[in-house]
């Protein structure tokens, strides 16, 4: 995984960072389906079927395009589900905007920038240069 934080790269591991840390929980723990979501493994975390807050879900559905081709169609899935699993952060107030984008940049890429705007007025930027591999490991 090849992480760029505020302009520098960063190991996965480098967990210092609260909102780092809140960031790779949030997207690459896999979030139960909705019951709409095409497929027959439900995955996710057990507790996410009895949440102590209604809806309050743990992750991201990101996993669910692992078996899917990379089209630009993928990249828009990836833009939802990131947002989704980001939604918490503004909800609990840690952040007041969270901006995404995810685009494919090659036929086998998929890159994220993600923008995370907190309250004190401060900013953090994340950018995954390939998304797509962390996605399909």
């Amino acid at each position: 995984m090849i992480l760029t934080v505020n302009g520098r790269h960063t190991y996965p591991t480098n967990g210092r960072n609260k909102l780092y840390r809140a960031l790779i929980i949030s997207l690459f723990t896999w979030r139960r389906k909705n019951d709409g979501d095409d497929t027959d493994h439900p995955y996710g975390w057990w507790g996410d079927s009895y949440p102590s807050i209604a809806n309050d879900k743990i992750g991201s559905r990101l996993y669910l395009l692992s078996r899917t081709k990379l089209t630009n169609q993928t990249a828009n899935f990836a833009k939802i589900y990131i947002k989704e699993a980001l939604q918490w952060m503004i909800d609990d107030g840690i952040a007041s905007r969270i901006d995404i984008a995810v685009t494919r940049t090659d036929l086998t890429q998929l890159a994220a920038t993600i923008n995370i705007y907190q309250k004190d007025g401060t900013n953090e930027e994340f950018k995954f240069d390939n998304l797509w591999s962390d996605i399909n490991v």
